[in-house]
């Protein structure tokens, strides 16, 4: 009997060790390296070691690109990727040279409390853009702006997540008007003060990405920390920057917002919703640019939905490029993580392969005709 027993366990031991060295690994449909042109990531240090998982991304999974911070939002470290110019000048041409393809090396740069590039660290001066819409005059607004979009010339990065085209409905709004982020109160005057912004950037060759679509002036609470409603409070009239500058700029890049609005979608926030991106950004207002989503780690879309959900959602809406900062919260393998996640979306057809491929096409395009260019007269000093 025990002799049975035991070529029973042979054969069924032997079985199963067959099946599971026969079993293929599941069919990718898109090249990694491919899928991490849809993946922008944040990381700590300020040189970019050979064994870091960063280093990684940007060599075998050719991320997108990397946002940097000057400052490490839990653990204080005010010089998170950012020293000095000479310091920031020498990590993006590490970061150039890592890539199989042209980064976005980006910063938010608004000006006034929101700048990565500090006076501080030896940057030049900014102020807010609630200063200069007081102000009102085109030459200083082109001159701040100039003066900061030919320092990213000179430190390497070549996106700026700004200007933030956002009407200041609310003034007590703590994420807004509260730091002075938007120009004006008056739409019209925010178009004409962000365009000045945007020719002298694009003077110089850098993008810029209007944030945040579909607005996110009206907001009573802040997006970073948790679920943000704005359906009581926003006005149609905040698309009219988007409007403006569409028909008088050539406007590559927008940011979405965290922010949930039941007049446009009664289900899903901004980032997430079809009906926001593709609907309104897209069709009704006609952009056919690169749409980056705002941190998918602030806590209005991580305390409320799965990381799949969320990934699943977004890219369906429309948006190209997902953003992790890795500063609210620090996940280093997350490149990894959300490229695994998109190829089993697509695998399970939860994704169409054709979704994927236009937001390839546009994030191709846009790199071709802005970022490529400005890397190429950059990485020479690598050589």
């Amino acid at each position: 009997m025990s002799r049975i027993l035991l070529s029973l366990f042979l054969l069924i031991t032997f079985w199963g060790c067959q099946q599971s060295q026969s079993e293929p690994e599941p069919k990718q449909i898109f090249d990694t390296q491919r899928i991490g042109q849809m993946i922008m990531v944040g990381f700590r240090g300020t040189e970019l070691s050979k064994d870091s998982t960063i280093y990684k991304d940007l060599t075998e999974r050719n991320i997108s690109g990397v946002v940097l911070f000057d400052r490490d939002v839990i653990t204080g470290n005010r010089s998170r990727n950012i020293e000095d110019p000479t310091q920031l000048m020498h990590l993006s041409n590490a970061i150039i040279a890592a890539t199989p393809n042209s980064p976005f090396i980006a910063v938010d740069q608004e000006g006034g409390l929101v700048s990565r590039l500090k006076e501080t660290k030896g940057f030049p001066p900014s102020v807010s853009a609630e200063y200069l819409g007081n102000l009102d005059n085109e030459d200083s607004t082109r001159y701040y702006s100039s003066i900061m979009a030919q320092e990213f010339m000179v430190v390497r990065t070549n996106t700026n997540f700004a200007p933030v085209v956002d009407v200041n409905t609310n003034p007590n709004n703590p994420v807004i008007g509260k730091l002075e982020r938007s120009y004006s109160s008056d739409p019209e005057k925010v178009a004409e003060h962000a365009g000045y912004a945007i020719d002298e950037y694009s003077r110089e060759g850098i993008l810029s990405v209007l944030k945040h679509f579909p607005g996110h002036g009206s907001s009573t609470s802040d997006s970073h920390l948790g679920f943000t409603d704005v359906t009581d409070t926003w006005d149609p009239k905040e698309l009219i920057p988007y409007k403006e500058l569409f028909a008088n700029h050539d406007i590559r890049a927008v940011m979405t917002a965290h922010i949930f609005n039941a007049n446009i979608d009664s289900v899903w926030p901004a980032t997430l919703s079809e009906k926001t991106i593709n609907g309104l950004l897209r069709d009704s207002l006609g952009f056919e640019g690169v749409v980056f989503s705002d941190d998918m780690q602030m806590d209005a879309i991580r305390d409320e939905y799965g990381l799949e959900t969320a990934i699943q959602q977004a890219i369906n809406a429309g948006v190209d490029v997902l953003i992790f900062g890795n500063n609210l919260h620090y996940e280093p393998k997350i490149a990894e993580r959300a490229i695994e996640i998109i190829q089993k979306l697509v695998r399970e057809g939860k994704i169409e392969k054709e979704t994927i491929e236009r937001s390839l096409a546009r994030i191709d395009s846009l790199k071709i005709d802005v970022i490529d260019e400005l890397c190429s007269c950059m990485d020479f000093l690598n050589e």
